[in-house]
């Protein structure tokens, strides 16, 4: 049987020889001018790129990484992908590095120690130039193993005494407050909180920032009202059940996570129950689908997008200032309340 011949054409793929001969300057300019060097002025490296694009050339990263001594490559390591929150976190931090000339590793941990050091040496492997820890509870297992290698990190909350490690704070008090002094001017005073696993920092700052915002509005802290659950929409069947279980019943349940309160909208809805006519729901981050469960959410806004820029800015000044300059250390994203359907006055005789 006669193979068929494979066509060839005489076709070469551009080379950085083409670029600098079409752009009528050196290969030493259209090197600086991909590796970003500042000697280039603005005229010539106008026409570099402008030759990059009409020859549709791609530059050898690993060739521009071995002249530059960078990488530009920054890791992102989130807690688990399956929860919505994280796919948007990821997507907002990916575009706002790329549009700063980075490209990203991204990983899950899913809450696996086995798997978090996998990716910690992979991503130590490829060089990157620092690591978001946006895992939220999960950053001490990894630690020795970036600070060893140098490698800046930027934490969510965790606070550590080393030059190299940057810290965003989460205002949660804000939010929280809001949601609580809501729920009090429409009556409620039966108020119940579905936590998160307490093995999770974001989840104890939580709680007790729910615990302080009752105090200070004068509402009574039921013991048995304070129900640990997972992040999860099981999670949030499981709180509700517990409460549902108790000879005495909350009108209004604040909830950690908006997973854990979409949870409890599907289990109310099996039980009967109305919502916000017979409880009101209030959820936390205010996911991308919060705005589209019946009814829609009330929830706490978290963003994803202040998020994201603050850990790319964490480590883009790790990265590009010098070290004998000041850099930003800490980082504040706040939150706030987002009003829909999920809550309204308590029933009456409640």
């Amino acid at each position: 049987m006669a193979r068929r011949a494979i066509r060839k054409t005489d076709d070469k793929t551009p080379d950085i020889r083409a670029v600098a001969a079409l752009a009528k300057v050196s290969i030493a300019t259209v090197s600086r001018t991909i590796n970003g060097a500042p000697v280039v002025s603005d005229r010539l490296s106008k026409r570099v790129w402008q030759a990059i694009k009409q020859l549709n050339y791609f530059p050898n990263t690993n060739a521009r990484s071995l002249v530059s001594g960078r990488s530009r490559i920054l890791g992102i390591i989130v807690e688990n992908v399956t929860n919505p929150f994280f796919p948007d976190l990821i997507k907002n931090f990916e575009e706002t590095a790329v549009a700063h000339g980075y490209e990203i590793l991204v990983s899950s941990s899913n809450s696996n120690p086995a798997n978090l050091a996998t990716t910690i040496r992979r991503m130590i492997e490829r060089k990157v130039e620092g690591v978001a820890m946006l895992t939220f509870g999960e950053e001490e297992p990894v630690l020795n193993q970036l600070a060893v290698h140098d490698i800046p990190m930027v934490f969510a909350e965790f606070r550590f005494d080393d030059p190299n490690v940057s810290t965003i704070l989460l205002d949660y008090k804000t939010g929280i407050k809001q949601a609580i002094v809501h729920l009090a001017e429409l009556g409620h005073s039966k108020i119940a909180f579905l936590a998160g696993p307490h093995n999770i920092h974001s989840a104890v700052t939580r709680e007790n920032d729910f615990r302080a915002a009752m105090q200070e509005v004068n509402l009574p802290i039921r013991k048995n009202w304070v129900i640990e659950c997972d992040h999860t929409l099981k999670g949030g069947v499981a709180g509700f059940e517990k409460l549902q279980a108790l000879s005495s019943r909350p009108t209004a349940i604040l909830c950690s996570n908006d997973m854990t309160a979409i949870g409890v909208l599907r289990a109310a809805y099996l039980q009967g129950l109305r919502v916000p006519q017979d409880l009101s729901v209030v959820g936390l981050d205010d996911v991308d689908f919060a705005e589209f469960t019946l009814p829609p959410l009330t929830t706490i806004r978290l963003s994803r997008a202040d998020l994201a820029h603050a850990a790319f800015e964490a480590l883009r000044q790790q990265a590009e200032i010098p070290e004998d300059q000041n850099k930003q250390r800490e980082f504040l994203v706040s939150t706030s309340l987002v009003l829909r359907g999920s809550t309204a006055p308590p029933p009456a005789g409640a």
